[in-house]
Parts: structure tokens; sequence; C-alpha cells
């Protein structure tokens, strides 16, 4: 039986590497689609989480953990030698960036190292990890064929790029589209038969280097977008105007446009850090990528912003940062998600630091932030907590957070998200924007 027959009759052995919020919804929709899935992470509470058939992801629902577990479909481990009984593999490793700002891609390399000691003929094996374009070709596919082994003919090789939006409620795994490249045609037929087993809709394309620059579009188009509105909001905070209501009103038009909206900064694992592997890749064909390095530079002065408002709003009551109190509402890098992963509240909190603030936070998703010159606890979320700080900052929007009770218990808030909107009214005294 071949290796497509395999995946069409459910008969393939999958194996997941790397079991984050990318790795572990997938390895979930493989099983349950009907596959046996090996999920492979080096964190051992992961490996053990799974195994005791508990959810570690909010996205993920411990029930359908449970019953696969139960059922002998899914079984975590650290151990690669069970590649060796294995048909396709996807990798779904973080890609970080180097404190230079340049591409990490030392989890891929190890992963690969490590696959390619039990690496066989007939495998699938699909990179997921966003990285910049080549990286499939030039990277990966060496490691491989050092083995002797031969992409296309004894074992496929792909990219497709991930495109998990954590805590959205209307798209997941199954029903977002995924982009597929392959290193030759019979790689990309490989992939895209695995994956029409568990998405809606597999849109194919010409090469690995396609797929891998898919990806960074995506966030790219995001970035740059986000960082002309936060120009935007600047300039209106300059001129008194409400950008909130300049956006929502420059939505009404129904073509040519679409709404962006401003916010403390960037955070997450995608939208600050892939336009630079994109612009770090383009440097390497002595191309400079002028609208991603803005982008970048306007978002990543957003913190400063805050911070230089927190400022104003306290003047306002004749107060000044050194010694004041503050709360900062949410630290997670977007609503409803319990990841802080390059959250803006870190840098925030840091700056209002330096400057002499008594700074506490109070997330429903996080319990610890840890910083460079300490681990911050969670606090509660109390009347007594708001009533106690001269400023309450909200830097993200959860949306089980009571904004009413916000606002009603506090002397002074500053809302970098428009989360108090139509709040205004007898309490414009109190309530500050961007």
């Amino acid at each position: 039986m071949n290796l497509l027959e395999k995946i069409r009759r459910k008969k393939a052995k999958c194996a997941v590497i790397g079991l984050g919020y990318v790795g572990l919804p997938l390895a979930v929709e493989l099983a349950k689609a009907g596959f046996y899935v090996v999920g492979i992470d080096l964190d051992a509470n992961r490996v053990k989480y799974i195994n005791d058939k508990k959810s570690y992801i909010a996205d993920v629902k411990a029930r359908d953990i449970k019953e696969i577990v139960a059922k002998g479909r899914l079984y975590a481990t650290n151990d690669y030698s069970y590649l060796l009984d294995i048909d396709t593999i996807n990798i779904c490793v973080p890609t970080p960036l180097r404190k230079t700002r340049d591409p990490d891609i030392s989890f891929i390399v190890e992963s690969c190292r490590l696959i390619s000691r039990y690496l066989h003929k007939g495998q699938l094996i699909i990179l997921e990890s966003t990285t910049y374009p080549g990286t499939t070709e030039e990277v990966v596919l060496p490691m491989f064929e050092k083995t002797g082994l031969k992409a296309g003919r004894d074992f496929f090789l792909a990219f497709s790029p991930e495109r998990v939006d954590p805590a959205n409620p209307k798209y997941k795994t199954t029903n977002i589209p995924k982009v597929v490249g392959g290193i030759t045609k019979t790689c990309t037929e490989a992939a895209t038969v695995l994956y029409e087993q568990i998405v809606d809709k597999v849109v194919a394309v010409s090469s690995t280097r396609v797929a891998e620059t898919v990806k960074l579009l995506e966030n790219t188009f995001r970035s740059v977008n986000i960082g002309l509105v936060n120009e935007i909001a600047l300039m209106c905070n300059k001129m008194s105007i409400d950008v909130w209501e300049v956006i929502d009103a420059a939505a009404t038009k129904p073509f040519g446009f679409m709404p962006f909206y401003p916010g403390p900064g960037l955070g997450g694992h995608c939208i600050p850090i892939d336009p630079l592997y994109l612009a770090w890749k383009a440097r390497s064909f002595g191309f400079e990528m002028r609208f991603i390095e803005l982008a970048a530079q306007v978002n990543s002065q957003m913190p400063q912003h805050v911070v230089g408002r927190i400022d104003e709003v306290l003047n306002f009551k004749k107060k000044s940062i050194n010694a004041s109190r503050i709360l900062i509402l949410g630290v997670a890098y977007k609503k409803d998600v319990a990841d802080a992963r390059e959250s803006p509240a870190a840098q925030i909190i840091e700056l209002l630091k330096q400057r002499g603030a008594k700074v506490q936070f109070h997330d429903p998703f996080i319990n610890k932030l840890r910083l460079p010159d300490a681990e911050y606890c969670s606090v509660k979320f109390t009347k007594k907590a708001l009533t106690a700080v001269d400023l309450v900052a909200i830097v993200t929007d959860h949306s089980n957070i009571d904004y009413t009770f916000v606002v009603n218990n506090s002397k002074l808030i500053l809302d970098t998200r428009n989360a108090l909107k139509g709040m205004n009214g007898k309490k414009r005294q109190k309530i500050f924007t961007l």
C-alpha cells in the first residue's frame, strides 16, 4: 500500500512535532479524523497533560483530548525514535527572533536533525513553522537528502504555513484554507491529500518558497496596516480627534477600505516577528523593505506613547508617574488568550517602573508575568484593587472583564483598546484614550 492510499484509508501513522498552539490542534484534528497520532514535544509537562487526557490550550477542548487518548489515537512523548514507524510528520516548532532581530530557525534545524535519524522511504514531512522564503529548500532539504534518500522519489517534503488564530470563535483548524507547496509536484500532492482529510479547502501553490512567502505576506499586511492606523491615532491625539470615531465612520464605506485598529503595540509570535523575517531575507538580495521597517518603527513606539499618555492623564489630576499606583488591566498580547509573548504590556510595565510607578496587573487568563526585574502575579479583580490605584490602564480588552465595574470604581482610566466605547457620557472626566 503506497502512502497516498494509506492516507486516504486513514491507515497512515502521523506525528506532530511541537505541541503548542499550532501543533496540538493539528494533532487533535488528525486523531479525530481517524489517524493514529504521536505528538512529540520536549516539554515534559505538555506530554504529561496529554497522556493524562487533559488540555492546556484554550482552543482545544479537554473532552476531545480525553476521547482520542482513551481510544488510543493520540499519544505524547519526547522520544523521536517513534518516527521509525511513522508515515507523515508535521513540524510545528517555534521560530523566534534572535536578540539581533535576525531569524532563529534553530528549533527547525534541531528537529530536522533528529528526524533525519529515522527518515525512511515513503515518509511525508511538512514544515509548518513560519520562516523565511527558502528555508525548506535551502536548509531542510539538504539535511534529509544527506541520508541518501531523494525528495519526490524516496520521501516527500512540503511547506504549509500555519494560520491559527487563537481565541477566534469562527475560524479553526478545519475551516481555514490550507496553503501547500512541495519540493516537487508529487510532494505537493502527498501533502495536499493529507490535509484534505482534515480541512475544508487546500490551496496548492507551485513551490515551498511561494508557500513560505504567503504567510509572511499575510502578517506583513497586518503589521503595515496596524502601523498606519497607529500613526493616524498619534496624529488624532495631537489634533484632539477621536480616532475610533474616524475608523468607525470610514468602515461604513462598502469598498476600498478595511478597518484596522490602533493599540498599545504589537504582540504575539506572528505579527511583530514575521515581517522582520521577510525584511531580513530581502536584504540578502540587496532589497530594502521600507514599508516593513517603517511600520515596525511606528508599532514599536506605541508602548512609549501609552506611558506618555499615562503621564498626561495623571498630570490632569496634578499627579506624576513617580510614586503613582497603576493597575494594568490585561497583559496578554490579544484578547481572550493566555499568551503574553511579545506583549506590549511587558514593556509598558517596565517603562512605568523605570519612572518610579508602583505597578500591578490583573489578567483573567495569565497568573504570572516574568519581567527582567521580577516576576509579577495577577491581583484579584475587586473594588479594592481598582479604588486603591491612581490610574487603570486597559491594555488588553478581554471579553470577560466587567468594564462597567471598572468605570464605576476607578479614579482615572486610560483605555488603549476602545473597550469602554459608549461609556464616556457622565464619566468623561475620568476616561481617556490613545
